[in-house]
Formats: C-alpha cells, sequence, structure tokens
C-alpha cells in the first residue's frame, strides 16, 4: 500500500475497506462476514469495525474475525477520536474490514453526510466496496453506481459487489455495464441464496454467540467470499488506502485505581469496546460478572457497570435468582456507583411486565416497574445536557448517545423520595426537551447508551466517584444503612 516517508522511513497505515450498500437490507452484515471469515482463513489478522451505535452486528463480527469489533460514530464523537480509535485498534492488524450503516449516505441528517458511512469512509480515505441487489436489475446497475460515485467528490467508490445475482450471464451484464460506462469494476457477484442465513427478530439481528454463528457457518462464509469474490482484488482495494498521520500508541499503562464489575451474559452485553479500554487506561480493573448465573456480585467492587441487552428474553433466569437480586440491591443500598442502561434500567427496576401480562420481580432499585411494548418505544440520536451534577459529570456537561428500546416505565421514578432527573434531552429532529437519567445518591438508571468512551473527564468522575467508598474490601466493610 502507498505510505508517507516520515524521518527516511516509510510508514503505513493498516490496510482497510469500507463495505457499504445502497440501502439497509442489502447484504452489508453478511458479505462483511463472509470476507472477514475468508480473509481470516488466509491467515491474516483482521480487525473489524461497525459504523454507527449498533451493538448487535459487532458481536458477529467479533467472533467471525477474533477480535473485539469496535465502533466508528460520526455524529457521537468527531474526526479526531475516530482516527485516533481507528489506530489504536488496527495496529496489530493486517487488514481492516469496516461495516456501513443502512445506505451509504444515510445519517443523522437528510441534507449531510454526518453520522454516515460515507463520512466515516471520507475520514478514514477508505476505499468502498459497494453492495447492490441487483434482482431484476441490469445495465441500470451503471446508473445506480454512476451516482453513488459521484455524489460525494471525496468518497472513493473502488468496486462493486451484486448481491442476489440470477445467473452466469447476469454477472456478465452487470460487468460490461459497469466497464462500458467507465465506471468501478465489479468484483464479485453473490447468487440468490449463496450466503448463509442470519437468525433475526424483531430487534433486527440477534447477538452472535457460538450456537448462532458457529465454526460450521463461519467457514460457509468464507467459502461463499472465495467463490464469488475476487479476495485478491479485496486486498489490492484496501493496501490502496493511503497513510493516516496517527500512530495508534497505546497509553502507558495505569495503576489500579477501583475494580468495577460490569454485567455480562446472555442477557446484558451491549457495550461498546473502547469504553472499557478507556476505563482500563484510567485505572479500572474490570471484572465480569452473570446476573443470569452467578449468584452474588464479585467482591471487593467500587462500582457496577449493567449495560443494554434482552433482559426480556431472559426474564425467568433473572427474576430467580434472587441471591443476586438481593446482592446488587445490597450494593446500591452502600451508596456505592452502580451505573444501568436500558437493558440494566429495566433488571434496576421494580420488576418487568411481559406482552403476556406476566409480571417478574427484578432487583427492586428503581422506583418503577417497566413492561414490554409491541413496538418500539424510541430509536435515535441524543443531546445530553446534565442539569445536576452525576456520577458521569457535573452539571453543565454535555453529552451525546442514542436510545433504542421496546420497553418503557410505568411511572415516573422522580415522583419517589430522594430520585431526580440529571439529564436534558434533545432528541434529533425534534425542539423538545425531556428529562431523563434517574439518580439517587450514586445510582443513575437511563434509557440512553450515553458515549462515554469519547469523554475522559467522564471516565475520569466515574473513577473519582468509586474511589471515595471506602476501598477494597469485601462486602461486609460496607454499611448500607449510611
Amino acid at each position: 500500500m502507498e505510505g508517507s516517508e516520515r524521518g527516511g522511513n516509510v510508514k503505513k497505515s493498516c490496510p482497510r475497506i469500507v463495505v457499504a450498500g445502497t440501502h439497509s437490507g442489502v447484504g452489508k452484515t453478511s458479505v462483511s462476514l463472509a470476507l472477514v471469515s475468508a480473509l481470516k482463513r488466509r491467515g491474516l489478522r483482521v480487525q473489524t469495525f461497525k459504523v454507527g451505535p449498533d451493538f448487535l452486528d459487532p458481536t458477529y463480527h467479533t467472533l467471525a474475525s477474533g477480535r473485539p469489533c469496535y465502533n466508528l460514530d460520526g455524529w457521537m464523537t468527531d474526526r479526531n477520536y475516530v482516527l485516533d480509535l481507528f489506530a489504536a485498534a488496527s495496529k496489530d492488524a493486517d487488514i481492516a474490514v469496516i461495516e456501513g450503516v443502512m445506505g451509504l449516505f444515510d445519517g443523522a441528517d437528510s441534507d449531510t453526510s454526518k453520522g454516515s458511512t460515507a463520512e466515516i469512509a471520507m475520514w478514514l480515505d477508505a476505499p468502498v466496496l459497494l453492495i447492490t441487489n441487483v434482482h431484476g436489475v441490469a445495465r441500470s446497475i451503471a446508473a445506480m453506481v454512476r451516482g453513488f460515485s459521484s455524489f460525494e467528490p471525496n468518497l472513493r467508490i473502488c468496486g462493486v459487489l451484486a448481491n442476489h445475482c440470477g445467473s452466469e450471464r447476469h454477472k456478465i451484464w452487470l460487468e460490461d455495464a459497469l466497464k462500458a460506462s467507465k465506471l468501478p469494476p465489479l468484483i464479485g457477484a453473490i447468487s440468490r441464496g449463496g450466503l448463509p442465513e442470519l437468525s433475526s427478530r424483531h430487534l433486527g439481528l440477534v447477538s452472535a454467540d457460538a450456537h448462532i454463528l458457529p465454526v460450521s457457518v463461519i467457514n460457509a462464509l468464507a467459502d461463499a467470499a472465495e467463490q464469488s469474490i475476487s479476495m485478491d482484488d479485496v486486498i489490492k482495494l484496501a493496501g490502496s488506502a493511503p497513510y493516516i498521520d496517527k500512530d495508534g500508541a497505546s497509553p502507558a499503562a495505569s495503576i489500579r485505581r477501583v475494580r468495577v464489575g460490569v454485567a455480562r451474559d446472555e442477557a446484558f452485553h451491549f457495550y461498546y469496546q473502547d469504553m472499557f479500554d478507556e476505563m482500563l487506561n484510567h485505572g479500572c480493573e474490570l471484572v465480569e460478572f452473570s446476573p443470569c448465573h452467578d449468584v452474588r456480585l464479585p467482591d471487593a467492587l467500587q462500582g457496577i457497570y449493567i449495560g443494554g441487552g434482552y433482559p426480556e428474553l431472559h426474564v425467568r433466569e433473572l427474576s430467580a435468582n434472587v441471591t443476586m437480586r438481593e446482592s446488587i440491591l445490597q450494593f446500591a443500598r452502600s451508596d456505592r456507583p452502580v451505573y444501568a442502561e436500558c437493558g440494566g434500567l429495566m433488571y434496576l427496576s421494580q420488576g418487568l411486565e411481559t406482552p403476556d401480562n406476566s409480571r417478574h420481580a427484578m432487583v427492586g432499585v428503581l422506583p418503577s416497574w417497566t413492561r414490554m411494548r409491541e413496538r418500539k418505544k424510541t430509536l435515535g440520536y441524543v443531546d445530553i445536557t446534565l442539569n445536576n451534577d452525576s456520577i458521569w459529570g457535573l452539571r453543565g456537561d454535555m453529552r451525546r448517545g442514542h436510545e433504542f428500546h421496546y420497553s418503557e416505565l410505568t411511572s415516573n421514578p422522580t415522583d419517589s423520595p430522594g430520585w431526580k432527573t440529571v439529564y436534558s434531552l434533545k432528541r434529533r429532529r425534534s425542539d423538545e426537551i425531556c428529562h431523563e437519567g434517574f439518580q439517587h445518591g450514586n445510582i443513575l438508571a437511563s434509557y440512553v447508551h450515553v458515549h462515554y468512551g469519547s469523554q475522559s473527564s467522564a471516565i475520569e468522575r466515574f473513577i473519582a466517584v468509586c474511589e471515595r467508598v471506602r476501598g477494597y474490601g469485601s462486602e461486609k466493610d460496607f454499611d448500607i444503612n449510611r
């Protein structure tokens, strides 16, 4: 790949390619997984990324690549953060595969590329592989690709991949149409049904595990890529990406300052990997625990982080694990920090009401029940202003995040003594301000997934609050009634 001279040495950034689609549902995830699986089979270290706030696709990429997948979000973060994160995550990789979100130019706004795949591709100066659904399409592919190629002058669409191709003759028509119009070449054509089907449900793809994405499916994905895509051309395109002037150096290891428990199992696993990286860099020891299966919290914790996930799918196991629920309740009463977002909020509530009207007791920290709805309650980006000091910042601090949930609170927690809201939320395309982020002492529960990983001051604030507890010790060292 191309390099730049720096002090007599040629420095290189990780070869990279963006897998984009003309629209949602065109096959980006399946194609990306096929590419990753085939590249890994060839012995390459593949670093994966997902554009946007998605928590689900990264679980598939992590399994396929054997490395943590990172989200690149141009709306919740900024260009420098994206470039730094890319450099750090890919510094020891041979190639990076970046899966886009929605259509190539779809993002937070209708009149700009903010928050889109195109924005990330331009920031990374990465070649784009454009996936099109060619069912019922022949020469029209040229018109479509021409429009996408010329829409943003700083974007480089370098190859086209035809999905749902009908036959070898159909592929030749598509190749000829692109070549005759002097457009980026066709580097692959996948036949209808040519990729293994991935499981889905009402929230999109389910989170991947060894049952949903077994080795047999990963191998089938790699086979499909080798048979239908010119993998040599993919590697060549990725290698054409120019040098990025970021060294990807990791911060010096920090002395352990606090020990934080992180809920992670089949019910809770919606996290951003860069959030954990930043917490580690600031001196957090992260200890995972399972609300579904462990009988109690790990010892000597100064804080708890319960992320999002699918508690509604595992509500019976969560409710039946009384000793873990009691352990978390006692921890919360000790005034040590407890942070819960979305699914974590549901778990901290009094209980969860499912669509069949059955009710299941949860931890009982938040003074409200939650209930599932048949349709999604909220989806989209949010601007956040802290209207009170919190465990993640001070009054007036500004953050960004996103919401995506099907459940709702049945009552307002602030109707109970001691509870207040610390977030003023402004949703996209709305001037309405709503108040959220329910806090009591050092407990904070919210439906919003806030991108705290890009906010060093927020990480430092959380650790400082954790440090104010009595220090390392067992549960008996804390007076839960103070």
